[in-house]
């Protein structure tokens, strides 16, 4: 078995990164995810690799640009307002097919908002973020055995699709301390023919771009990347189903949300009501066959985040409004207790009976 370690979710993400082969960061200060920074500052030196706070999140971001053009894995980091600042830079990332690792421990907002935990830039992180036709591969989090495992594979999943992947975790995740286990062996490594790393004389030059003032070569090349967006679609939608066999309520949530939606799934279960939780690991791709599937046996759907209610439109349109979808929601850093999650479920029984 192998061992492990208590950490912070936020330094576990940053050593399971080094254990990816990322040896350049580039990022700035913001809470809560501050001790990403703070980690690869202490340990980036140690083994060769690249720390270096910028003076911007702009900056930082189109640092990534450059190391990840030239083949290197390289990630940054940041809180919801920074992560805004970096949208362009992202947008360029992804119209340049880059593969990179792109890390949002979420605060509250809008605006500077708050530092509590949120997750309340799904919106930002699932519609792509930034300007133009693109999106992220987004993965999400529930523990930080998770924050380290989807760091280190996201680099992988950045590879292999020539992409942009983010770490969409929350405030609490970042912060939280578990046991985590780091032994990962050797990362998975891909070819890059396309890299601006010198020709050495042997091949033409490369040339990373996202500018094509050509109407029908712009719309050429848009086309084919979404082309790829439906191969990921069908190979890399994720979900982690608790006690779904016999549900008659499905509850729908990640990260810090869903720890909590799993105590009242427990707690209603205890009460004899047949309720399951499903919850999605990615965010794009949404896992949408797993709860569609889920609406062919289940009455109603209670969707629990930390937002105004942004999740739940994925919901209804994978169920494609077949079943009733009660929001149970919290913000500005406010988490939902059981209580709530059991009060949504107690709602959603009823609309589920009047819509049988």
């Amino acid at each position: 078995m192998a061992e492990k370690v208590l950490m912070k979710g936020n330094e576990a993400l940053a050593e399971a990164a080094i254990a990816a082969g990322c040896r350049h960061y580039f990022g700035y200060p913001i809470t809560p995810q501050t001790e990403v920074a703070a980690y690869f500052a202490k340990r980036m030196p140690k083994i060769g690799g690249t720390f270096l706070q910028a003076e911007s999140e702009i900056a930082a971001i189109n640092m990534v640009l450059g190391v990840a053009a030239a083949g290197l894995r390289a990630m940054t980091s940041s809180s919801s307002p920074g992560i805004s600042l970096k949208g362009e830079g992202i947008s360029y990332i992804a119209g340049s097919d880059l593969p990179c690792l792109i890390v949002n421990v979420e605060r509250g907002g809008p605006g500077l908002g708050g530092i509590q935990p949120s997750q309340s830039d799904y919106f930002q992180a699932t519609r792509g973020g930034g300007h133009g036709d693109y999106h992220c591969l987004v993965l999400a989090p529930g523990s930080v055995q998770e924050m380290a495992d989807f760091a280190f594979h996201g680099f992988e999943l950045a590879d292999r699709y020539r992409m942009p992947v983010m770490l969409l975790a929350d405030g609490t995740l970042g912060q939280m301390m578990e046991p985590v286990s780091l032994d990962y062996g050797e990362p998975v490594t891909v070819e890059k023919p396309w890299a601006t790393n010198g020709t050495r004389m042997q091949r033409k030059h490369n040339i990373c771009n996202s500018l094509f003032l050509q109407p029908e070569e712009l719309e050429r090349e848009n086309i084919r990347r979404y082309q790829r967006y439906e191969e990921i679609k069908k190979n890399e939608a994720r979900a982690v189903s608790y006690e779904m066999d016999d549900a008659e309520i499905c509850i729908v949530a990640f990260g810090i949300a869903s720890r909590v939606a799993l105590n009242a799934m427990h707690a209603a279960r205890a009460q004899g009501k047949k309720v399951g939780l499903i919850r999605p690991t990615t965010v794009w791709p949404f896992p949408s066959q797993a709860l569609a599937e889920a609406a062919q046996r289940c009455k109603a759907f209670v969707c629990v985040e930390l937002s105004m209610g942004q999740m739940i439109e994925d919901v209804e349109l994978s169920i494609r409004c077949k079943r009733p979808v009660v929001l149970c929601n919290r913000v500005g850093g406010v988490i939902p207790s059981p209580q709530e999650v059991l009060a949504a479920i107690e709602k959603a029984e009823k609309l589920g009976g009047e819509t049988l």
